[in-house]
C-alpha cells in the first residue's frame, strides 16, 4: 500500500432535527483497499457515505481526497463545480437501485457514452466501441448497445450501471448497497463481477451494506456502525470470526450463524 491515504474521514457529525446520524465518524482508507461499512437500518452507514460522496454536508469534520493532480483536497470546502468535477474524473457512485445512477431515456451504449462525452470525448466511433467493450465486461450482450435500461433486467441494470461508473477510470467507488433487491443467484453473479473488476482496476471502494456476506466476500476491512458512530474496526475476517463488541457479536450470530 501506498504511505498516505487516498481518502480521511475526520471527526464527522451529521444530526437531522434531534437524531444524530454520525457522531464523530473517522477512518483511512488506503489505495487498493475495499472497506466495507456495515450496520442495521439507521445505523448512520448510508448517511457516511453521502457525507464522503459529498452529496450532502456534514455538521462537523473534515474529509480530505488525495487527487491524481492536484494534491490533499478538502472535499467539504471544495466550490461545488471543482467537486463534480472531481466525482466525473476520479470518483463513482453505484446507487442500490440502479436507475437512481442511470438516464433511462438514454441507450445502453449512451448511457456508457456520458461519462466519457463529460471528460471532452468527441470521437463517436471512439465512444462507441470503449462502450461495447464495457459491455463485454460487464457481461451484458454488445449487441443490445442500442436498447434503453427499460428493457434489462434488475441484474442488467446494475450492471450497465457498474460500466457507467468504471468507464472513466475512476480511483475511488462508493457503493450503496449494490446487491440489495436482486435474488440470490443474480446477486452472486454480480458479486464475482464486482470482485473481479475491483482487482483488475486497482479501486479504492468505500461498499455500504447491511449483508456481512457481501461484506465477507469483497471487502478487507471493516467498519461496524450502531447510532452514528464506529463500534468495531478492524480486518474483515478478524470481525467476522472474533467480534469484540457485543453489538457486533449480535449481528455475527443472527446473520452468519456457525
Amino acid at each position: 500500500m501506498s504511505e498516505a491515504p487516498l481518502l480521511q474521514a475526520q471527526d464527522l457529525r451529521k444530526s437531522f432535527g434531534g437524531l444524530r446520524a454520525l457522531d464523530g465518524v473517522g477512518f483511512d482508507l488506503w489505495p487498493g483497499e475495499v472497506l466495507a461499512v456495515v450496520g442495521e437500518s439507521g445505523s448512520g452507514k448510508s448517511t457516511l457515505l453521502r457525507c464522503l460522496a459529498g452529496h450532502l454536508a456534514p455538521d462537523f469534520g473534515i474529509v480530505r481526497y488525495a487527487t491524481r493532480h492536484e494534491g490533499v483536497v478538502d472535499v467539504i470546502a471544495l466550490p461545488e463545480p471543482r467537486r463534480r468535477w472531481l466525482a466525473r474524473t476520479e470518483w463513482g457512485f453505484v446507487h442500490q437501485n440502479p436507475r437512481d445512477g442511470l438516464r433511462l431515456g438514454v441507450t445502453a451504449g449512451g448511457n456508457i457514452g456520458e461519462p466519457l462525452m463529460a471528460v471532452g470525448a468527441r470521437h463517436f466511433g471512439a465512444i462507441r466501441a470503449v462502450a461495447t467493450d464495457w459491455l463485454r465486461r460487464v457481461e451484458i450482450d454488445p449487441a443490445r448497445i442500442d436498447d434503453g435500461p427499460r428493457a434489462f433486467s434488475g441484474g442488467m441494470q446494475q450492471r450497465l450501471q457498474i460500466a457507467c461508473n468504471l468507464v472513466s477510470a475512476p480511483r475511488l467507488v462508493f457503493m450503496d448497497e449494490p446487491t440489495g433487491g436482486l435474488d440470490v443467484s443474480v446477486q452472486a453473479r454480480l458479486l464475482d463481477l464486482i470482485r473481479g473488476l475491483v482487482a483488475d482496476l486497482g479501486l479504492s471502494v468505500v461498499l455500504v451494506t447491511h449483508d456481512l456476506g457481501v461484506a465477507r466476500l469483497l471487502a478487507h476491512r471493516m467498519l461496524v456502525m450502531r447510532g452514528g458512530r464506529v463500534v468495531e474496526t478492524g480486518l474483515t475476517d478478524q470481525v467476522l470470526e472474533d467480534p469484540q463488541h457485543a453489538y457486533t457479536q449480535l449481528l455475527v450470530a443472527s446473520i452468519l450463524p456457525s
